[in-house]
């Protein structure tokens, strides 16, 4: 039996899947962020119901935003505040007295996704995450790669081309993770948002500015092309480097059913003539697919 925990800023979700990855279990509690002995207790509580309910001793695999340093193996955590500077995966080891497999949610979902009847036919699927934030994975024949720094996917944090900033006339926003001009500063929820302020366009929501656009709003409309082309070119680039074979949308601008229909057309600009751009994928899973990810970590 796999156990899959999806951790977030708000709530732990627990899934328990059987050999044929039929979800057997589900549990979802609130998630201590303040104290750090109640974190791993709490954890260890689920752990423990699950195996006695099962009657099994589960495996377990865990999703949570953030990194862990790969020389001192401590969490950083912005959203759940009491794992930074601990050494997580060691002091769940010691609590649930069992192996633990921990990975960022991007790369989790990533790996749900590549995991798939949608995905079957194809190699390599990187996940893109559109949401507050920019993230993603890389997975190569249904297994993570992850790379000597724990960075592949990272797309969010490659630079905008010069190219695009001539071209719209953009800002060269800063970003939290002390680089400028990421991808993720334009492409995000936030993102889309930041273009909409500095094009003078009124929307106050993701949501209000795609109203605006379907009712063929001129600004809007205009912004949209800027938004699917920006997001093009950064996926342009990662077909050029990795050839890729299926793009899976995640996160909530993954709802946007624009993305799937003007995408494939905006990417054959940026790739070589003949090319053809990589699928461009709807979730199978979506929300689901983090805890369905963490427990294929033990796999």
């Amino acid at each position: 039996m796999r156990y899959g925990f999806d951790i977030g800023g708000t709530k732990i979700e627990m899934a328990a899947y059987d050999d044929g990855l039929n979800q057997v279990l589900c549990q979802r509690v609130n998630t201590p962020t303040a104290d750090y002995q109640q974190f791993l207790g709490c954890v260890k509580k689920l752990v423990t119901q699950a195996d006695l309910s099962l009657h099994t001793r589960g495996s377990i695999g865990i999703g949570l935003p953030g990194v862990t340093d790969p020389v001192s193996h401590k969490q950083l955590s912005v959203n759940v505040p009491c794992l930074s500077g601990h050494c997580l995966e060691d002091d769940l080891v010691h609590t649930l007295d069992r192996p633990v497999a921990i990975e960022n949610d991007c790369r989790c979902f990533a790996l749900s996704e590549a995991s798939t009847e949608q995905t079957r036919s194809h190699d390599i699927v990187f996940g893109v995450i559109l949401g507050t934030g920019a993230g993603g994975g890389l997975v190569l024949n249904r297994h993570l790669h992850k790379g000597k720094n724990g960075l592949a996917g990272e797309w969010g944090h490659m630079p905008i081309s010069a190219q695009l900033v001539q071209r719209y006339d953009l800002p060269l926003f800063s970003c939290s993770c002390g680089l400028t001009g990421c991808f993720e500063r334009y492409v995000s929820g936030r993102g889309l948002m930041a273009l909409s302020q500095h094009f003078n366009h009124q929307a106050t929501s993701v949501p209000d500015l795609l109203l605006h656009y379907r009712q063929g709003c001129p600004l809007a409309q205009n912004l949209m092309q800027i938004y699917i082309d920006i997001l093009a070119s950064a996926l342009a680039g990662l077909q050029l480097m990795l050839d890729v074979d299926a793009f899976v949308f995640g996160g909530g601008l993954s709802n946007m059913p624009e993305l799937y229909q003007l995408l494939p057309q905006a990417m054959r600009r940026w790739l070589f003539a003949h090319s053809q751009p990589a699928a461009i994928l709807s979730p199978v899973f979506g929300d689901s697919s983090g805890v369905r990810g963490a427990a294929l970590l033990q796999h």
